[in-house]
């Protein structure tokens, strides 16, 4: 359909304001946004609805302009409930870059024009899905009383008898139809999906899980067939949300298809919707992020904190206490793939961060209200009050490895409130895992809990320090906690590799080619020797042998090296060893 169609369609009262000569323009799809920056979700030829939150003074409607033309977007319709007569910065603007602007009268909600333009893009391919959103019209109302996404999913099971869920890249379940998908399974097909598009291939995707076929559709507002906007996929694939169909979508019509395509432009307003929600949080935690990197007076950030409280701990007045979460995505350039330096990694790493804090309990979209993300450079920071959110200690995941594993005293930690770094990512170690490919890494850790506004800046550093200290362990996804900063495990990550290699090798090659020649398992044992504090009952006990057999044992090490395990420096520097090999 064309732009004009729409302004001669009195019943959804649009006004141009500018763009007369451009009315032929095709529009393929609508997208409702307030967010600042919304080109990651347009691929061109959308209506775009605001409200004009994003709009704090004139100089900002420029730059907004300036990004849908650079995105091709079709036109631009304002609403006038918010601010009354549209700003004339913003008439000028879209006059500079011609793009057609409307403005939309206060009387009629965005969800009418949502509507008609989707009946009319949709109608020719997807009958259907025109028929379904006439029938339930309060779908796409522009409030949440309209039920978002559970909606359309239930009337794709009552309809069409297709049981549907909206999964988080994480595998989190945010909106779904009948039972809810289990957690490691939501988890499986979302590193399905995310690793099928890091390769390219097109959607849907095809996963088989347990005898089940799935088919997993990408959550965006573009048409079927249309040129996908020239960007990075790298930049939106650990954000942006996917539909789980249960059944198999190879051998589908066009025209299904085509409804599936639709229904995944119906619930992306509501993932836009979210993201504009999200937008108050994430300047709180800005405010607060660049008051405690300035240095400011610890009673100046905690009024920034007392008006935060408000709006993350509803009821609660104020936070007894806060913890700092730290994470960060880094990408090498691979290919023909864009260089990584090219990729905004701190949008990315916030977006991602804000949806690990959800508790992976809890389904919906609006789950993470009281979690505010900001992101400076490279990085991105949460600031979390404890009572928002208690994460059990860490559990074992798949391969036997617990949060221990990766540094953290699980039994110190199981008695402590708040955030546990490797709990974190134990249920989206996976999915995330996926998405990363082999180009990626994510690393995060978290400071200790703090109890006023003093303490903000130390835990700041302290974040910092053990996301450095996780950076430097191997593998795609990983986490330290502040425990870690106490012990050797905070120097060991910093010794040069050359060093390493060297230090080990002196110490531990002998043992190692010793096993290999007779089975001796001289390095087992002196793992268990040195675990054992040298005590040599305790050790026999646990590897199962007689103690003359255990002193036999150690004695071939001692000789193999040169070293005395009866002496706390050489029992230093093999347990210094094995650490770091």
């Amino acid at each position: 359909m064309r732009l004009r169609a729409l302004l001669e369609t009195d019943a959804l009262g649009l006004r141009l304001l500018g763009g007369e000569d451009e009315l032929d323009r095709t529009v393929r799809g609508v997208m409702t946004t307030d967010l600042r920056d919304p080109s990651r979700y347009l691929s061109g030829g959308e209506l775009v609805l605001t409200g004009l939150a994003w709009r704090r003074d004139a100089a900002d409607s420029e730059p907004f302009v300036r990004i849908l033309a650079g995105a091709g977007v079709a036109g631009l319709a304002a609403g006038e409930a918010e601010l009354g007569d549209i700003p004339a910065d913003l008439v000028e603007a879209c006059l500079h870059h011609r793009l057609p602007l409307f403005a939309v009268h206060e009387t009629v909600a965005f969800a009418t024009i949502t509507e008609y333009v989707v009946r009319q893009v949709s109608g020719e391919r997807a009958g259907d899905l025109a028929a379904v959103v006439d029938r339930h019209r309060r779908l796409m109302t522009s409030g949440p009383a309209g039920g978002g996404p559970e909606v359309v999913l239930d009337l794709l099971t009552s309809d069409l008898d297709l049981r549907a869920w909206v999964l988080s890249p994480t595998g989190r379940q945010i909106a779904g139809a009948g039972a809810p998908l289990p957690g490691p399974l939501g988890a499986t097909l979302a590193g399905h999906h995310l690793a099928a598009t890091r390769t390219g291939r097109r959607a849907p995707h095809r996963a088989a899980v347990g005898g089940t076929t799935y088919s997993l559709f990408p959550i965006r507002n573009t048409g079927r067939g249309a040129v996908p906007a020239a960007r990075d996929v790298r930049e939106s694939v650990l954000s942006d949300w996917l539909l789980a169909v249960e059944a198999d979508a190879s051998d589908w019509p066009a025209a299904r298809l085509d409804l599936l395509q639709g229904v995944t432009q119906l619930i992306a307003v509501e993932r836009d919707r979210r993201d504009a929600a999200r937008t108050v949080r994430r300047r709180l935690a800005q405010e607060v992020l660049e008051l405690v990197q300035a240095g400011a007076a610890p009673a100046e950030i905690a009024a920034r904190l007392r008006v935060a409280a408000p709006v993350l701990l509803p009821g609660l007045g104020v936070a007894p206490q806060w913890q700092v979460v730290v994470a960060r995505v880094d990408w090498s350039a691979s290919g023909q793939a864009a260089a990584a330096g090219e990729i905004a990694s701190g949008p990315v790493a916030q977006a991602l961060l804000e949806e690990i804090l959800v508790d992976p309990a809890v389904s919906g979209p609006d789950s993470a209200d009281r979690i505010a993300v900001a992101h400076t450079g490279e990085e991105a920071i949460a600031l979390v009050p404890l009572p928002a959110l208690i994460t059990a200690p860490p559990e074992h995941d798949d391969d036997g490895a617990s949060a221990e594993s990766d540094g953290e005293d699980a039994d110190a930690l199981a008695g402590e409130p708040g955030l546990h770094a490797d709990a974190l990512l134990a249920s989206v170690r996976e999915p995330l895992t996926a998405g990363l490919a082999d180009d990626g890494r994510l690393t995060l850790a978290v400071s200790a809990a703090v109890h006023s506004a003093e303490g903000l800046r130390g835990a700041l550093e302290e974040a910092r320090h053990a996301r450095r200290v996780a950076a430097a362990r191997p593998g795609r996804v990983c986490a330290a906690g502040h425990h870690e900063l106490a012990s050797h495990v905070l120097l060991l990550p910093f010794v040069p590799d050359d060093v390493r290699r060297a230090f080990t090798a002196r110490l531990l090659d002998p043992l190692r080619d010793y096993d290999r020649r007779h089975r001796a398992e001289l390095i087992e044992t002196l793992e268990a020797f040195l675990d054992c504090d040298g005590s040599w009952t305790r050790c026999a006990a646990r590897l199962h042998l007689h103690v003359n057999t255990l002193r036999y044992r150690v004695g071939r090490i001692e000789q193999l090296t040169g070293r005395d395990l009866s002496r706390l420096e050489d029992k230093l520097d093999f347990f210094l060893a094995l650490r770091m090999s």
